[in-house]
């Protein structure tokens, strides 16, 4: 620690003698990075180039314009979320055992506006109350297939039908409550729906999130987990035809997700196979 290391002279000597042969010679060297590593199944998330299909860029820069000038499609959350679906969701949090998160419902987050309030909201990004339960429950590895579960949302590659929101919450409810999915954990085979591998939020590790919330950080995320996905299924109903983007994004997992190894080999094999 602290002293500094010099490079072997022989390496150092041998690797300038190459490259001072490859420059004579006048072989060019060709290098190139691609991150091909990122494990996210969102076909939404990056902007892509797609000419074979002119709705991907309207779909696209509608949903800009959705979030960056909502104006009065910035309505409250309980007129996507319903009083209903909240009733739902209390009852089923309430039959697994936990606590009740009504208080938290009734006097903020029913009535928060969803993008500029909810959407677009830092702290609750730094609290993880959304991201959390999706990062765990989006894209779930079976044992003993190789096709993935994926929650009903926008956000993976989920393949049923969100072309309406009592439609989406009814396969949302089943999926979490309802559905027991075989994962292997540290080794050991377990047997439970999604809502069980949901973790608590620790203030210790994200200290926005206050210690009444961390008591209760299991319904609250899943509320808010739930919310999230309302409002992207709301979204993309809003900006476009349900027949329309949902065939987009098939397309588009398929190609991105799905066959993401082997186009990789494809184009590393014909573009840079030289």
């Amino acid at each position: 620690m602290g002293t500094s290391v010099s490079p072997d002279p022989n390496l150092s000597a041998a690797a300038t003698s190459g490259m001072a042969a490859m420059a004579a010679s006048k072989r060019k060297l060709k290098v190139a990075t691609w991150n091909i590593a990122a494990i996210n199944n969102n076909p939404f998330e990056y902007w892509i180039t797609y000419d074979e299909n002119p709705e991907y860029e309207k779909i696209m820069t509608a949903i800009e314009g959705f979030l960056e000038n909502p104006g009065d499609k910035d309505v409250p959350v309980s007129s996507v979320f319903t009083e209903e679906m909240y009733g739902e969701l209390e009852k089923r949090m309430t039959e697994v055992g936990w606590d009740n998160v009504k208080s938290y419902w009734d006097g903020d987050f029913k009535n928060r506006k969803i993008v500029t309030e909810f959407m677009k909201d830092p702290l609750l990004g730094s609290k993880r109350l959304a991201s959390m339960p999706d990062r765990i429950t989006n894209t779930i590895n079976v044992v003993g297939s190789d096709e993935p579960v994926c929650r009903p949302t926008v956000i993976n590659m989920y393949d049923g039908d969100l072309s309406t929101l009592p439609g989406w919450w009814s396969a949302w409810e089943k999926f979490m409550f309802d559905t027991p999915l075989q994962v292997e954990d540290k080794g050991e085979i377990k047997n439970d729906p999604p809502y069980k591998m949901l973790q608590p939020i620790k203030k210790a590790k994200y200290p926005d999130i206050t210690e009444e919330e961390e008591k209760v950080s299991l319904p609250l995320q899943t509320m808010c987990g739930a919310i999230f996905d309302a409002i992207l299924v709301h979204m993309m109903n809003t900006v476009s035809e349900p027949a329309v983007w949902q065939d987009l994004k098939r397309t588009m997992v398929e190609n991105l997700n799905k066959q993401k190894v082997p186009h990789t080999l494809d184009i590393l094999e014909n573009v840079y196979g030289d």
